[in-house]
C-alpha cells in the first residue's frame, strides 16, 4: 500500500468517526444506518480506501465509472449501488456489476432493469423536491412504480430521494418519503447526503449516501467526462 493510499484510508477512517457522531447527534444508533460511499469523481482509490476502512457499500452515479471502478477492485467485498439515470445502452455492462439499483423512477426503468438483471434489488426514486432537473417519479405515482417494479420481479427494498438544498424544507421532504415507504410496507429509505444526513436520519433514513463527508472536496470533473 502506498503512502498516498495509507493517507486516504486514514482520512476516511477519521471521517467515519465524525459521521458516526453526526448520526448519533440525530438520535440514531450509527449501526442502524448503512453508509454508501459515493465515489463520483474520486476514482477507484476512493472505493478501495472505503473498503479498507470497512465501508462495504459503494455508490456511483455514472455507468462508465462504476464499470471501471468495479473492475479495478475485482474481488473486493463491496456492494455496488448505481445511483444514476438508467440508460438502455448502459445496462448490459452494469448488470453483472451492480448489486442495487437506486434510481428506478418509472415502469420503463423497472422493465429495463428486469430485462438485464432478473430479480435485482432496487429502490424507487421519488422526486420529493419538485425542483427543475431533478430525477424521480412524482410522489403520487410512487405506489404505481413500486407495483410495476414488483410486477417485473424486482426486489423493491425501499424508496430513495434527493431532498431540496434548503435546510428548512428538506426535513419535511425526508419525513414524507419515510411515510410513503411505511405506507407501502417498504423498510428502506435511502436519503440524506453529506450536508443533510442528520435531518435524514431523524426522519428515518436506513442508508445515507456520502461523498465529501468521507473523502473531502471532490475534484473538478472534466467537461468531457464519461457518463
Amino acid at each position: 500500500m502506498t503512502l498516498a493510499r495509507d493517507e486516504l484510508v486514514a482520512r476516511v477512517t477519521a471521517n467515519l468517526a465524525v459521521v458516526a457522531q453526526r448520526i448519533a447527534s440525530s438520535g440514531r444508533d450509527p449501526s442502524e444506518v448503512t453508509l454508501i460511499a459515493v465515489c463520483k469523481g474520486f476514482g477507484p482509490e476512493a472505493a478501495a480506501a472505503a473498503a479498507a476502512a470497512d465501508v462495504r457499500d459503494v455508490g456511483e452515479n455514472y455507468a462508465a465509472e462504476l464499470v471501471a471502478h468495479h473492475d479495478a477492485l475485482a474481488g473486493a467485498p463491496l456492494t455496488w449501488h448505481f445511483l444514476g439515470a438508467l440508460q438502455r445502452n448502459k445496462l448490459a455492462r452494469l448488470a453483472p456489476r451492480v448489486s442495487v439499483y437506486e434510481s428506478v423512477a418509472s415502469a420503463r426503468d423497472a422493465a429495463l432493469v428486469a430485462a438485464h438483471s432478473a430479480g435485482a434489488r432496487c429502490y424507487v426514486q421519488v422526486d420529493v423536491s419538485g425542483l427543475p432537473g431533478r430525477a424521480g417519479c412524482a410522489p403520487p405515482d410512487t405506489a404505481e412504480i413500486v407495483a410495476a417494479a414488483r410486477g417485473e420481479g424486482l426486489l423493491v427494498e425501499g424508496l430513495m430521494c434527493v431532498a431540496s438544498p434548503d435546510p428548512s424544507v428538506a426535513p419535511g421532504e425526508f419525513a414524507a418519503l419515510r411515510r410513503s415507504a411505511d405506507a407501502l410496507g417498504l423498510p428502506g429509505c435511502s436519503m440524506g447526503m453529506s450536508g443533510d444526513l442528520e435531518a435524514a436520519c431523524r426522519a428515518g433514513a436506513t442508508s445515507v449516501r456520502l461523498g465529501t463527508a468521507l473523502f473531502g472536496a471532490r475534484p473538478s470533473r472534466p467537461s468531457a467526462a464519461l457518463a
